[in-house]
């Protein structure tokens, strides 16, 4: 009990050096603070909503995807164990890109990761009706009343949050191990019990092609991978609430993506050789491979169950996704650069959580949800939005970190690259660009332009929207003057 109140006294000492005041309670141990990133990665809720359309665009071969993209998010991930180790700051990505580089990278840094965080909370409550709908019999839910559920998830998930750092730590840790067991046991069963392919199946591309390739296929099915391998960045973003996070929060991010990783690729494994007619899928006869495979391998009964697990899938990745989003609008608030900061920037006596902005973080995707439903066009290229937007919050970090060691930076957190920094932080960079790139490319020439070039098109807006509100509201430079009269006033006094 001693050296666990001189570790926290000795991690709020070094907040305070960094430049900031303790706010929150350190009560998130290493599996809780895993477990957020895990279930915010959610391998279940990833494969679960991407396998069908991978499937029918690339074909079997797509499951290589996972593996490729994910030793190049290990890299990004390898550079944030980094940063973050130095710079133990809650909100992430936000404080991360202030140290390394300035106000306006990070602000606008912030700004895409958090309308990227919104967006996919909204995706993933959107995502889970049909699944939750399914639990009451319900196999084709209306729009309505998948948005309905949609809504009460969020509500729910806000709830909780509030409900403070120990009750998100436990929830989370339960939705890591409900959710692996059941993909682990359920994959397991099906690899056992439910094989119709043979092994070498993940190499047969079942001559799909386009424009006489099957490569662009492989790159439109590997967005699967790209959707899949986010989540590690959350342990961070509550660095505040964590004990010795230095050293603690770069081995829960290596841990979210090796066990996170591995559960994503065996889930899927065992639902590809699980299929009994992939032609079916590709062709787009069998536009639900999922609920035939576990309605034939389990029966009514045992697939409600299997979709129960999935159901606390969806809830621990919306809980997790809106624990980080709260926190980044936090950040944003405590240096007095968004509006409302007074509101977004204090804690709750009670549960020490930023109650304001958890609000806020459920107010925003839940009218994205609305949207989507008053207008499906909308929510389409909205959530479009959501991938693109965290990897280029990504790679901005990615940017700073390289721009930080050119100018003499030398990391001096518990964890480091050491000779490695550089030539790993450059690879990191080459990936993400490459990603980004697989992401924004239109695929649907067939389609209206505003669909085919969505991403694009959401981008251009997100960004826009932030450097509109950077060059009039100049939240940085009103930040300055605040930090400028506040020394003057310490001086006088």
């Amino acid at each position: 009990m001693k050296d666990s109140l001189s570790q926290i006294s000795s991690d709020n000492e070094q907040l305070r050096r960094l430049g900031y005041n303790v706010a929150f309670e350190r009560s998130m141990g290493l599996w809780g603070n895993f477990s957020l990133g895990f279930t915010y990665l959610s391998p279940v809720v990833g494969v679960y909503t991407m396998f069908a359309i991978s499937l029918a665009v690339g074909g079997p071969p797509m499951i290589w995807s996972y593996i490729l993209v994910g030793i190049g998010q290990f890299l990004v991930c390898l550079v944030f164990c980094e940063v973050v180790s130095q710079y133990p700051i809650a909100g992430g990505i936000f404080p991360w890109a202030r140290k390394l580089a300035n106000d306006q990278w990070a602000w606008m840094a912030g700004w895409i990761y958090m309308w990227a965080l919104w967006t996919t909370i909204a995706a993933v409550a959107v995502g889970s009706g049909p699944y939750l709908l399914a639990l009451f019999g319900i196999t084709k839910g209306e729009a309505g009343a998948i948005t309905l559920v949609a809504l009460g998830l969020i509500a729910l998930v806000t709830f909780l949050n509030l409900s403070g750092t120990r009750v998100l730590a436990y929830v989370a840790l339960a939705g890591f191990i409900a959710e692996l067991t059941g993909a682990l046991a359920v994959g397991s069963y099906l690899l056992i019990f439910e094989r119709s392919q043979p092994l070498g199946v993940v190499f047969d591309t079942f001559q799909i092609q386009i424009d006489g390739s099957y490569w662009p296929a492989f790159l439109a099915a590997a967005l699967a991978g790209i959707f899949q391998y986010y989540g590690f960045e959350a342990c961070g973003d509550v660095a505040e609430e964590v004990p010795n996070p230095s050293r603690q929060i770069p081995k829960a991010m290596r841990m979210t993506i090796y066990i996170g990783g591995a559960a994503a690729i065996f889930t899927c494994f065992a639902l590809l050789l699980a299929v009994p007619n992939i032609s079916k899928v590709i062709a787009g006869t069998d536009t639900d491979p999922i609920q035939s495979v576990l309605t034939r391998a389990f029966g009514p009964v045992g697939a409600q169950l299997v979709i129960l697990v999935i159901g606390i899938s969806f809830l621990s990745c919306a809980l997790s996704l809106q624990a980080a989003a709260s926190r980044l609008l936090f950040a944003f608030a405590r240096n007095q650069m968004i509006f409302g900061h007074p509101a977004f920037a204090a804690i709750s006596p009670r549960s020490k959580v930023p109650s304001a902005a958890l609000i806020a973080c459920g107010a925003l995707p839940m009218f994205i949800a609305v949207v989507g439903y008053l207008k499906a066009d909308a929510l389409t290229t909205i959530i479009s939005f959501a991938a693109i937007g965290i990897y280029l919050a990504f790679q901005m970090i990615v940017v700073a970190a390289l721009a930080a060691r050119w100018r003499g930076w030398i990391p001096s957190g518990s964890f480091t690259l050491g000779r490695w920094g550089t030539p790993v932080t450059v690879a990191a960079l080459v990936y993400g660009v490459l990603a980004i790139i697989n992401i924004g490319w239109p695929r649907t020439p067939e389609a209206p332009w505003f669909i085919d070039y969505a991403v694009i098109f959401s981008t251009v807006i997100v960004v826009a929207a932030g450097l509109a509100y950077l060059l009039t509201a100049k939240p940085t430079a009103l930040r300055a003057s605040l930090v400028k009269d506040t020394r003057a006033s310490e001086v006088l006094s």
